[in-house]
Formats: structure tokens, C-alpha cells, sequence
């Protein structure tokens, strides 16, 4: 019997809002925590980390780096994890960048590891076709207001001259020509 091809790959396994949220901006990168993509990929931080010292050679310094304690200090306060000594972690995590996780399906060989990959993958795509379309947003804003800061430069001119037309007004105005009724009434 031929076995039937495998369209798993089709459907996500985790909503995309859970990728996305632990997805967090640590040094100006896009990162993922180990103990987040363990538990995306179904195996322990420990088998996770296990796997990527086995394999240093592909994980260089921008695909990975391990946390500070500041950085992991302000990141526990986020997302609210548990403190040292109370079953939570004895070392500082290591961060994947978007390729880091890339990499990772290289030496998680399961069929859960690969196919969350691709979802976190696309969830990147989406962010980055996110953000250039919000810089493209953000650039045609400020054209306008270039726009409107000539316009209101250019109003302000119009009321300059306008202010000075009614000062004009304001003061009267000496009459010219002839006026029949004040000629007659002076001869007398």
C-alpha cells in the first residue's frame, strides 16, 4: 500500500500570536529563548542545548549568544519566570536569532522540529514585510508633513500681507476728487 503524502507541513502546529509573542528584541535582534523554542520543538531546554554544544561550529556568535545577567533580569520581568532556587533555571539562556533558528532544524532531526521551523520562519517573513511596510508608511508621512510645513510657511505669508491690508484700512483715507455740496458751502 503506498503510503499517503504527508500534508502536515500545510497546517500550522502553534497559532503564528504564539510564535510572534516570544519572539523578543534583545542588542537590536530579533531573538527566541531556548527554553521557547524547546518547548515549540516538544523536548527539553536541557536535550536542546545538549544538541547546540554538540554542534558549536554551526551556531557562530549571530546566529546565537548566551544572555546577561542584565538582559535576562529585564526579560524575566516580561515574561514573568520563575526565580533561581524555586525550580527555575541555574544558568542565563541562550538566544537564537533568525537564523540561529534556522539552524537548529539542522540538528533537531524530528519532524516536529522541522515543521515548527518552517512556521517560525514565516512568522519572520511576516514581521519583516511588516516593518517595511510600516517604514514605507512612516517615509509617506513624512513627505506630507514636508508638505504641510511649506503650506503653513506659505499661509503664514497670505496673513502677513492680509494683516497689513487691513492696517491700510484702519486709518482713513484721504479723499480725492470733487465734492459738490462742500465747494458751495464754503463760497458763502
Amino acid at each position: 500500500m503506498a503510503k499517503q503524502p504527508n500534508n502536515t507541513l500545510e497546517k500550522s502546529i502553534i497559532p503564528d500570536e504564539v510564535v510572534v509573542n516570544k519572539i523578543y528584541l534583545i542588542r537590536e535582534q530579533k531573538v527566541m529563548l531556548d527554553s521557547d523554542l524547546a518547548e515549540l520543538y516538544n523536548v527539553t531546554t536541557k536535550r536542546l542545548n545538549e544538541q547546540v554544544r554538540r554542534n558549536m561550529t554551526r551556531f557562530p556568535e549571530d546566529f546565537m549568544f548566551q544572555l546577561k545577567e542584565s538582559e535576562w533580569q529585564s526579560l524575566r520581568s516580561q515574561i514573568a519566570t520563575s526565580k533561581i532556587g524555586r525550580g527555575g533555571r541555574r544558568t542565563l539562556p541562550y538566544v537564537f536569532t533568525e537564523h540561529g533558528v534556522l539552524m537548529l532544524s539542522s540538528v533537531l532531526n524530528s519532524e516536529q522540529a522541522i515543521q515548527v521551523n518552517i512556521q517560525i520562519m514565516r512568522v519572520y517573513t511576516k514581521i519583516r514585510e511588516m516593518l517595511l511596510a510600516h517604514k514605507d508608511v512612516s517615509l509617506r508621512v513624512e513627505q506630507v508633513e514636508k508638505q504641510m510645513i511649506k503650506h503653513d510657511q506659505k499661509i503664514e505669508v497670505l496673513f502677513s500681507y492680509l494683516s497689513k491690508f487691513i492696517e491700510k484700512e484702519d486709518k482713513p483715507r484721504k479723499k480725492i476728487g470733487y465734492e459738490i455740496g462742500r465747494k458751495s458751502e464754503e463760497k458763502n
